[in-house]
Order: structure tokens, then sequence, then C-alpha cells
């Protein structure tokens, strides 16, 4: 194409570079995992904890590099969803389509480009914060969330359901995995009924151990009046 003047112009094109539109189809597929980039956001309370939920070490959670669940290597912090039954990011504005914390959001949502997803995969499991990051100030709970830590290990969760399926030892298994579950139980009773917000309980200690056993393939049952553990299809 030419000008009047006779000098070349550049050819017409509808090719654009690809931009976000702000759609939300990444928020309503899930709140992003923190990483120690995002502390300090979280230390001044622009992200509150109890908007936070942790997959402890040893869960099984999805693993975005091999495409399958995988136990955890160490906690993911994850902002919580809307609702129980609806995974979309908290903080997103589902009228108006917008994040209400745009300008502090997490590093995971400053890098996602839904069209090119090389730069979120090389550091999503990268520098991940913790719960000893954000309690260290706290000794006292610190020191509770790794005794729940322990003793609710799923590590020894996996052998117990493990035992359970197969029956072999099983109601030593059985016992044990029970005993775990009233502990958790208990615990986050007990830490309410003393002022803590019940919104700090997935934070500090995980989703409520008689629902993630279920990830091992057993569930809560009752058999005789009494309550149990058996396979779960």
């Amino acid at each position: 194409m030419f000008s009047e003047s006779g000098l070349r112009m550049p050819e017409p094109t509808t090719s654009q570079a690809p931009q976000c539109r702000r759609c939300g189809t990444c928020c309503a597929k899930g709140g992003p995992a923190l990483h120690r980039a995002d502390r300090e956001v979280v230390d001044s309370g622009k992200i509150p904890l109890n908007h936070l939920f942790t997959i402890r070490q040893g869960e099984p959670s999805y693993d975005n590099i091999r495409r399958a669940y995988a136990p955890a290597a160490g906690d993911i912090i994850k902002v919580k969803g809307a609702a129980d039954n609806d995974a979309t990011c908290i903080f997103l504005d589902q009228e108006r389509v917008g994040c209400d914390i745009y300008d502090a959001r997490p590093v995971e949502c400053r890098v996602l480009t839904c069209w090119d997803t090389r730069a979120i995969m090389a550091m999503y499991d990268q520098e991940r914060l913790t719960r000893a990051d954000l309690l260290a100030r706290l000794p006292g709970l610190n020191d509770l969330v790794a005794e729940h830590q322990q003793r609710c290990d799923y590590g020894r969760v996996a052998l117990w359901a493990d035992h359970i399926r197969q029956g072999r030892d099983a109601d030593e298994a059985t016992q044990s995995l029970l005993d775990a579950i009233r502990y958790d139980h208990s615990l986050r009773q007990v830490a309410v009924s003393r002022g803590l917000d019940p919104g700090l309980l997935e934070f500090l200690f995980g989703r409520p151990l008689s629902l993630t056993i279920r990830m091992f393939r057993v569930k809560l049952a009752k058999k005789a009046e009494q309550v149990t553990i058996v396979p779960a299809l």
C-alpha cells in the first residue's frame, strides 16, 4: 500500500498482542497459592489470615507440573474460595468481575497470563509461604500448629488408611486414625471456645481431618452404634 506521496505504508493488520480481558475465568478456578514475595501483603493485613487456608504437608494436592495429585511437599497456603462449594477466589467481586485487592494481588496473579502459562509454571512451587513464616511472632500458636502437624501427620494417615483398605492390622489402624480425628476436632473446638476466630482454623490446622480422609479412600461410618472407619469406594 502506498500513500499519495508514493511512500510505502505499513500493511493493515488485525493481529494484536494478547491482553488480559479481566474476564475472571482464572479467578473462578480457585484462589492462588502464596509465596514469600506475598508476605508483606499478609503481614500488613491486606490479605487477612482468615481468608486463607492451608494444604498441609503430605495432603494430596493437584500438581500443576505433573498434572496429577501428589502429597504436598510442605505447606501450600491458598486464598479461600467464595463458599464451601464454590472455589472462586474470595477476592473476586463476581458482580462487577473485578478483584477487590487488585493493587495487592498475590504474585501468582501478577505473573499469570492464560495464553502463556510458562511464567507461573516456572515459579508456582518455588519459595512458598509457610505457616511458620507468618506465625513467627506468635510462638504459642506456632507451637500449637507444630503439635497438630505431628499428631495429625498425613504420612501416618496414609499408612493407617492403607491398612484399613487392605485389612492389615485394620483394628489398630482404625483406632489410631480415630484418635487423630478426635484430637483434630477437639483442638478446633477448644481454640474457638478460647476466643480464636473460627475463620482462622483452616489456615492454622488445614481442613478437618474427618473430611480429608476421603482423599485416602476411607470414610467415617457408624457400625453397631459406634463410629468407625471403612474403605470408601
